[in-house]
């Protein structure tokens, strides 16, 4: 099987919550934690870099509040914030890209450092590179663009053969926190590529599906049919200029089954079809899926015996798709056969948010099959690794490979 793992590893510093964050990323990977403990904050941090490409630097940082809501506030008073995300493509290539951000006088901001490398491409002979310090190109392998110290180079690089994938793969990654009552709103059509953040656009997304992948939006029917019960399908209905889900829901005594209009659908079963929609959905024109999908709470408002339906569309859509999500819930993670390398524990401790992979304790119950999985959280036993690289700073993956 391939391996759809697009983030292998991410460092974080000084985002929000996290003072630093070091850790292994999978196929599937589950953050788990209680509410408030900052799992979100982990993937508003990818997300951060999806709409610092995809629209600006500055606009992602306003729409956080600005800069001084994004760094992390204590005692220390840190003035910037910063990642490095590894990655694999799926052509075959491999590397980093980093960042730092700064804070300026009245709320300004500035580009402290980024460097981008990518290597393993034939094409691209040996390995391709650029490094900004403070608005300057002080290295690179492609000289072009100039840089500015208010935003990201990489979207002037995306210019450049060499550094396009991963600035595509970086800009099309998707993160969801759902909205039933958006999706239940009468949609304007658009072209249906990627799923907003809360769907409300998924009308548009569905449409797109059943004409470029008619048995990806087949399997999402397959799979809402086993989560919701007596649910048939699901189409989209026009309605002047407008657009709105319509389901078809088979009712005993009748040969055909009902149609009804999403505002008539419960949250759960609008909330699970949104969930399954993020997972399948087309991704980019050319039919190729979003690489990496983050998912907050994909549980909600679900019965907890529909939790092992959804984990097993979670599992079939991670074979293409790099998947991570959220949860507090023991119903999700209630499987045997789960991964232990794929949990990460999430708590917080004096305002400070930590997330590391299990202890050995934790590891040795599953492996032993005296806890599932989702026993751990009802337990009190999800407990992270101390020897873990978050939980070792001095063995936390340094941001720039000159920091080595």
């Amino acid at each position: 099987m391939t391996n759809s793992t697009f983030l292998t590893r991410v460092a974080l510093k000084n985002f929000k919550s996290l003072a630093a964050c070091d850790v292994k990323l999978g196929p599937l990977t589950f953050l788990v934690g209680p509410n408030g403990a900052g799992k979100s904050n982990f993937l508003d941090a990818l997300r951060f870099v999806t709409d610092s490409l995809r629209t600006s630097l500055e606009h992602a940082l306003r729409e956080r509040g600005g800069i001084n809501e994004v760094r992390r506030r204590s005692g220390g008073h840190p003035n910037h914030f910063g990642l490095r995300l590894c990655f694999a493509l799926a052509s075959g290539e491999t590397g980093h890209y980093a960042f730092r951000i700064g804070a300026r006088p009245q709320g300004g901001f500035e580009v402290q450092d980024e460097e981008c490398r990518i290597q393993g491409a034939e094409a691209l002979g040996e390995a391709q590179y650029f490094r900004i310090e403070s608005g300057n190109v002080v290295s690179t392998t492609q000289p072009g663009p100039a840089a500015a110290f208010d935003r990201l180079f990489l979207v002037n690089a995306s210019g450049l053969a060499a550094f396009r994938p991963v600035y595509e793969a970086l800009s099309r990654m998707g993160f969801y926190n759902l909205s039933p009552d958006r999706m239940r709103d009468l949609q304007s059509p658009d072209a249906g590529e990627l799923l907003l953040r809360d769907g409300g656009n998924i009308t548009s997304v569905l449409a797109q599906l059943k004409k470029s992948n008619p048995m990806r939006k087949t399997r999402i029917e397959e799979y809402l049919s086993k989560v919701v019960p007596g649910v048939d399908g699901v189409d989209v209905k026009v309605i002047g200029p407008k657009e709105t889900l319509e389901f078809r829901q088979q009712v005993a005594g009748m040969k055909e089954p009902w149609r009804f209009l999403a505002a008539n659908m419960s949250d759960g079963t609008v909330h699970a079809l949104g969930v399954l929609v993020a997972l399948f959905q087309p991704g980019s024109s050319g039919g190729l899926p979003v690489p990496l999908a983050g998912i907050e709470e994909p549980e909600m408002a679900l019965h907890p015996a529909a939790a092992g339906i959804l984990r097993d569309g979670l599992r079939e859509a991670s074979r293409g798709t790099q998947v991570i999500v959220t949860s507090h819930s023991g119903d999700l993670l209630n499987d045997e056969e789960l991964d232990p390398d794929s949990i990460l524990a999430v708590h917080a401790e004096e305002g400070s948010t930590h997330i590391e992979p299990l202890d050995r304790a934790g590891r040795a119950a599953l492996h032993d099959r005296l806890f599932t999985p989702g026993e751990l959280p009802r337990t009190d036993q999800m407990r992270p690794d101390p020897d873990s690289a978050s939980a070792q700073p001095d063995s936390q993956l340094p941001l720039y490979d000159r920091e080595r």
